[in-house]
């Protein structure tokens, strides 16, 4: 291993790379349209991302749920609160609206104010019959009034459901076909038929219409993922661009990596479509990290070939001392990015394997793109002119790098004293993060769709479907009256929990029965007495299929009953205080060894499967900081620079876990990407500085003063190349409508800000502090891995 990252092998991968310089194009871009055929596989996701391992409980319970009733998620709720509803012309425009959406295949089943019915008991055939409230249309404002009184205070079933009585805010449910709620169909349909009929209604009323429910969530937070990718690329290359522009005052070198990288960007949409991955919230933002991690690859590279003209003026040999010069390093520092991005393989959450696969195959991409391409371009153009190389001499970043060594030469103290403020500090905010399992809290905020969540949580408790399986362990057995109390009681907890909507299952619809058998009276809107069972149940057995009160809510066996109520958008610590409630009243009403009762649904799928990754969290970023260690020490066979090295890029993650505690932000599944993802990028400057260091103790003769100066002058320029680049980079994902994409940028941005100062300030007080037992000759060692060939030890970078 030592040998084949030998000087030789890169002097022999320069000579085959600038040998071959047509063949290797004619490779590249044969690669780039087979990548290119690709993408026709690649699929938008059309549902929630699912957290958890398949085989957790969690999701075992939930798919057991889903073979027995079929998809919970497809609910779409249409809405309106305006007093100018109850007019003749708005109500029938009202119903006619609901009507029209039953016409469509799609559509599983409307149930709206135009097709509601009253139960009616019919002594004759002893069953119930099904009468419409409105028969035909509304013709007088006086069968509004009457409308009104019935519904809002002689029919509680349908109470929270389709109307509010206090606010008169109306709703129509609009179910889809359970075969296409998780295809392209449910698009198509949201887009092109739900939205522009509401539209249009809206235009013929002036009546502003809510819209909510899964799928409709689902439809346009999924079309938002694909409008921002391309926005996330554009802000990319714009703010990279300009950066590398600002640096380099070279518009050929600007447009040359900027080719480099869009490629790259090919080369990932190609992987994801040939591994056949969804895009999700999180492989949407691989493309634009590809252009902001591969623009670095581009300085060290560009920066090198211009410092090789500038020093001796020998294009061939420049081109030839880039590959084998900075080969290595850009190698080394690429594996440790790559190697941070692959620690979510190991996890068992399918989100973030996906999104670890295709980033760090995509890392490895992009670097060896950069190291084929550039010297093949520049081994065709012309010598640079001497204005491509002023800035090679800036005054600017001179008074940089001489701050930072008066720093570190005169106030290491202070050096130290800030941090441990800082560690302090941060460690008091990490005792104050929390932890967030909402559906919708990394939603657009500023997104209608989102607004009309918030409608539908104060008017009717929510749209985040929590589902409630009781499996009575005995056929027909959730009809006995025994049973239907248990629900009941069950349901009065859930009625007077306010985060959580009336709950509707098969005990409303017998309680709604015996309204009916006693001739519509609200206050017989019970469960019936032992006595009354037999007989009111017997009218419901005889009702058509039109009137099959148990439909949807028990099985076909009669084994399983369901409970279904809404949440609010709720913190974690709410859910986990309710989840308690409900599993103290399930244990105490449904004993074990007679009754299996389950908690599932979206919501609470999503809620156990943040926690799973916070776990996740954990395992991953210990397991990156392990192979990075072990990667340091093969390369500088020291376990006590090890440790040295760690402190710098630690103590910026626990400053940015200490500002999310401070600032509110939580741990969810977009933000915990932020540590592994920093720390594999951050640790590069941590061994362009050491590889330096070490070389210069050998150059200067232990020298340990001057070789840790020597080292910082060095690397300082580059380091803050290279950062300023990545914060800007990472901060073009500030301007996503996603505020965990939002919280990510923001928070790798300044993590990576407070790891360069880190590694420009701290490491280096740490080495001069240390240095009777860091600068030894276990230091001395003939490294595995030259990080710098040895004729650059004299500061020819």
């Amino acid at each position: 291993m030592a040998k084949l990252f030998s000087v030789g092998f890169w002097e022999t991968i320069a000579r085959l790379i600038l040998r071959n310089r047509i063949g290797i194009i004619i490779v590249v871009l044969i690669a780039t349209f087979l990548f290119g055929m690709q993408w026709d596989k690649m699929r938008f996701t059309y549902t929630e991302a699912n957290l958890l391992p398949d085989d957790h409980e969690v999701n075992i319970d939930y798919n057991t749920f889903l073979e027995t009733f079929g998809d919970e998620g497809n609910l779409i709720v249409i809405g309106i609160k305006d007093s100018s509803l109850f007019t003749v012309e708005n109500l029938n425009a009202w119903n006619k609206l609901s009507s029209e959406f039953k016409n469509f295949k799609e559509v599983e089943t409307i149930v709206s104010i135009k097709d509601l019915q009253k139960l009616v008991k019919n002594n004759e055939t002893q069953q119930f019959d099904l009468i419409p409230f409105i028969k035909d249309s509304i013709r007088a404002k006086d069968e509004i009034s009457t409308l009104q009184n019935e519904l809002f205070e002689q029919y509680p079933f349908y109470d929270n459901f389709l109307f509010n009585k206090n606010s008169k805010a109306v709703r129509s449910a609009i179910y889809l076909n359970k075969k296409i709620v998780n295809t392209p169909a449910r698009k198509d349909f949201i887009t092109d038929v739900l939205i522009p009929k509401i539209e249009a209604f809206e235009a013929a009323t002036n009546l502003n219409v809510r819209i909510s429910g899964m799928p409709y969530i689902r439809t346009l937070n999924s079309q938002n993922i694909i409008d921002e990718i391309g926005k996330f690329i554009i802000a990319a290359l714009g703010v990279t661009s300009l950066i590398f522009f600002f640096f380099f005052r070279s518009w050929r070198a600007t447009f040359i990596s900027m080719v480099v990288v869009l490629i790259g960007v090919m080369w990932t949409f190609g992987i994801i479509g040939l591994l056949e991955y969804e895009i999700t919230v999180l492989t949407a933002l691989i493309p634009p990290l590809i252009i902001v991690i591969g623009i670095p690859n581009c300085i060290f590279l560009i920066n090198k070939y211009q410092h090789e003209v500038n020093k001796h003026g020998n294009k061939a040999k420049s081109l030839q001392r880039v590959i084998t010069k900075v080969g290595n390093a850009t190698l080394m520092t690429n594996i440790t990015t790559a190697s941070g991005f692959a620690t979510f393989i190991i996890t068992e959450s399918t989100l973030l394997k996906e999104f670890g696969i295709v980033a760090s195959l995509s890392i490895l991409a992009i670097f060896m793109l950069c190291l084929l391409i550039i010297p093949i371009i520049y081994s065709y153009l012309p010598m640079p002119k001497d204005r491509h190389l002023e800035h090679l001499n800036k005054r600017w970043i001179n008074t940089f790098v001489n701050w930072m060594e008066r720093m570190v030469r005169y106030r290491k103290i202070t050096i130290y004293v800030t941090a441990l403020i800082l560690l302090i500090a941060s460690i008091i905010g990490i005792y104050q993060i929390k932890i967030s399992g909402s559906l919708i809290d990394d939603m657009p905020r500023k997104a209608e769709f989102f607004k009309d969540i918030k409608f539908f949580e104060n008017e009717f408790n929510g749209v985040m479907p929590l589902e409630i399986m009781v499996d009575t362990k005995r056929k027909k057995g959730v009809m006995k009256l025994s049973n239907l109390k248990r629900m009941d009681e069950l349901e009065e907890l859930i009625t007077e929990t306010p985060q959580l909507s009336k709950p509707i299952s098969v005990v409303s619809l017998v309680k709604y029965s015996k309204q009916a058998y006693y001739n519509g009276n609200p206050k017989y809107y019970q469960l019936p007495a032992s006595q009354e069972n037999n007989f009111i149940l017997s009218y419901a057995k005889n009702s058509s299929q039109d009137v099959d009160l148990l439909k949807n809510f028990v099985d076909s066996t009669g084994q399983y009953a369901r409970i279904t109520t809404f949440m609010k958008d709720i913190g974690t610590d709410k859910m986990e205080r309710i989840e308690e409630n409900l599993r103290e009243k399930i244990d105490k009403v449904f004993p074990a060894e007679n009754y299996n009762v389950t908690l599932t649904g979206k919501a609470y799928l999503f809620q156990k499967g943040t926690y799973f990754l916070v776990n996740n969290l954990i395992l991953s970023l210990s397991l990156a900081i392990v192979l990075i260690s072990l990667f340091m020490a093969y390369m500088f066979r020291s376990f006590r620079m090890i440790i040295v090295s760690l402190i710098p890029n630690l103590l910026p993650l626990l400053i940015t876990a200490g500002l999310m505690g401070y600032l509110g932000v939580p741990i969810k599944p977009s933000t915990i990407l932020v540590f592994s993802i920093a720390f594999g990028i951050s640790v590069d400057d941590t061994i362009h500085f050491l590889a330096k260091y070490r070389q210069e103790l050998q150059a200067n003769h232990w020298k340990i003063r001057k070789s840790v100066y020597a080292a910082l002058r060095e690397t300082g320029v580059s380091m803050f190349y290279t950062s300023i680049v990545l914060f800007f980079g990472f901060s073009v994902f500030i301007i996503s409508s996603f505020g965990g994409t939002v919280a990510l940028g923001a928070l790798v941005s300044v993590t990576l800000l407070f790891a360069m100062l880190a590694n420009l300030l701290l490491l280096p007080s740490l080495l001069l502090s240390l240095e009777r037992s860091i600068a030894n000759k276990e230091v001395l060692k003939e490294p595995n891995f030259k990080i710098i060939p040895e004729e650059d030890k004299n500061g020819d970078r």
